[in-house]
């Protein structure tokens, strides 16, 4: 059996790198959680502060395609730098904002400034690791993405109900100032020479295999991170408690942690169509347990497959995405960040809707059927491009 000779290089994300999209994830996550404490501390109904988190989702899906063309055009560093700095500001603006107003203000600004933080250190990494490495050290950074997320479930509620909601808001803010005295360490990595910034758009948007990829990213999002959301009222609707509700879905976050570091060890034998068949079947197999049963125990274990559906099989479409259009790379990476968010955003929207004339098992089971689609087509898509040497 030949070897192939590996450039030198890099083979993980640099820890600022790594810390900043921990950062990012720990404050997208961590409204949930505060969502009843907020509307009672400020007076408002359940509705109004429900715009807190929507706010903050909208705000940082359509910053996406903004932020892919400013890390081409300025750099990845002083991108992600400028962007923790005017998050650190908003934090702070979020945790003394008086009003429900200005608390939803200051939060869509920090989804906006924190939206930039993973698609460009998912960049970064496509920029300085070699296409060998690229799938671990993507893996790695999912892995400190997740940890953020599981960090913000388990944590935010805690202290909200010791302390005070509002500390949950300024935590954030300051590791992203450390994060920027960090980020002053690391060079800034080469990039090809750019066109303009509506040539770089166009070479994206025009390119067949940028649409196909930004296409399973939004289905992926409707799939895994949509209906992941409703995993909680589920299990509420069925009479548990919103504390034990949420430490179940958490086990998401456990399993991209504890998955990610079989994918290390694997991607080093396996081509990427068969870890993405592996995500795949995680996929297919957590819905189909739930369209069995309903109960804590089943929703522990799909969140738990979820997980390794996104180490495996998001973080393939990840590295496809990475290396699909190199010079417009942080372009690409943006517009599949956005597509991915849409296509939660519309995951939830419908599953909500059936989730609101109690249809879980229905739910679950279209999801299956989706994604098991979604996996065929991944598959197939993937062997497409790479060529029959890569199958």
């Amino acid at each position: 059996m030949s070897t192939v000779a590996v450039p030198p290089g890099p083979t993980r994300p640099p820890v600022p790198v790594s810390i900043a999209a921990f950062v990012s994830s720990f404050d997208r996550f961590a409204i949930s959680p505060l969502i009843v404490l907020v509307a009672a501390d400020l007076g408002a109904t359940l509705t109004q502060a429900l715009t807190i988190a929507s706010s903050y989702f909208l705000a940082y899906g359509i910053s996406q395609p903004v932020w892919g063309v400013l890390s081409d055009r300025i750099g990845r560093i002083p991108l992600m730098k400028a962007t923790l700095l005017a998050a650190a500001t908003a934090g702070v603006v979020a945790t003394f904002a008086p009003t429900l107003t200005i608390l939803v203000i200051a939060r869509a600004f920090s989804g906006a400034f924190y939206g930039a933080i993973v698609p460009t250190s998912m960049t970064y990494v496509g920029d300085t690791v070699a296409e060998a490495h690229r799938q671990p050290a993507l893996t790695d950074l999912m892995a400190a993405i997740a940890l953020g997320t599981a960090s913000a479930t388990a944590l935010a509620g805690a202290l909200a109900h010791f302390a005070d909601w509002r500390i949950v808001f300024a935590i954030p803010a300051v590791l992203a100032v450390g994060c920027v005295v960090g980020l002053r360490r690391l060079r800034e990595p080469a990039r090809e020479e750019q066109g303009g910034v509506i040539s770089t758009l166009q070479a994206a948007v025009t390119n067949r295999w940028v649409l196909i990829v930004i296409s399973l990213a939004f289905v992926e999002g409707a799939v895994v991170l949509g209906v992941l959301t409703l995993l909680a009222p589920a299990l509420q609707s069925q009479g548990v408690g919103a504390a034990v509700a949420g430490l179940a879905t958490a086990a998401y976050g456990v399993g991209v942690i504890l998955t990610s570091r079989m994918v290390k060890v694997l991607s080093r034998r396996l081509s990427m169509p068969r870890l993405m068949v592996i995500g795949g079947a995680a996929t297919v197999i957590g819905f189909a347990v739930l369209t069995i049963h309903l109960s804590t125990l089943t929703v522990i274990i799909a969140a738990l497959l979820l997980g390794a559906t996104w180490s495996f099989q998001h973080s393939s479409l990840q590295t496809w995405a990475t290396s699909v259009l190199p010079r417009a790379r942080g372009t690409v990476v943006a517009l599949f960040a956005g597509c991915l968010f849409a296509g939660s955003a519309l995951g939830t929207s419908v599953g909500g809707t059936l989730g609101d004339n109690d249809q879980w098992t229905p739910l679950f089971a279209m999801t299956g059927l989706v994604a098991l689609g979604l996996t065929v087509t991944i598959v197939i898509s993937r062997r497409t491009f790479a060529g029959p040497r890569n199958g």
